[in-house]
């Protein structure tokens, strides 16, 4: 199972952009389907966007598709989440985890990130 650590969320206004980082540990990392997950207030934990172990292939949900883009970087164990003209609906805790499919998936979610985007 792997563990993960995310970071730069922020606050930000309608429209405006951000960049979503998560540091993976264990080497399963590279030979893992990995997603990006969000949380808003009283509701639960989706899945947002995935990409393939080798980043060829990408899936976002409808709701992100145009604005949101997903992409890992194996070498550094690293993967990423652009967020563009982001709206308030976007507010949320974004976390990193694996496919759930994959062993490297884990029920230990790391802190997220928050994400706050006001109008």
């Amino acid at each position: 199972q792997g563990q993960f650590v995310e970071f730069g969320g922020g606050s930000v206004q309608a429209g405006e952009s951000l960049k979503l980082t998560c540091v993976a540990q264990g080497s399963a990392f590279s030979r893992s389907y990995m997603g990006w997950y969000r949380q808003a207030p009283g509701k639960q934990r989706d899945l947002v966007a995935l990409i393939s172990d080798d980043g060829g292939r990408l899936n976002v949900i409808d709701s992100v598709k145009g604005r949101f883009t997903i992409s890992r970087d194996n070498a550094k164990n690293t993967l990423y989440l652009q967020m563009n003209n982001l709206k308030p609906e976007d507010t949320a805790v974004y976390y990193c985890n694996a496919d759930p499919r994959s062993d490297y998936y884990t029920n230990n979610w790391g802190q997220g990130t928050q994400v706050t985007v006001s109008s």
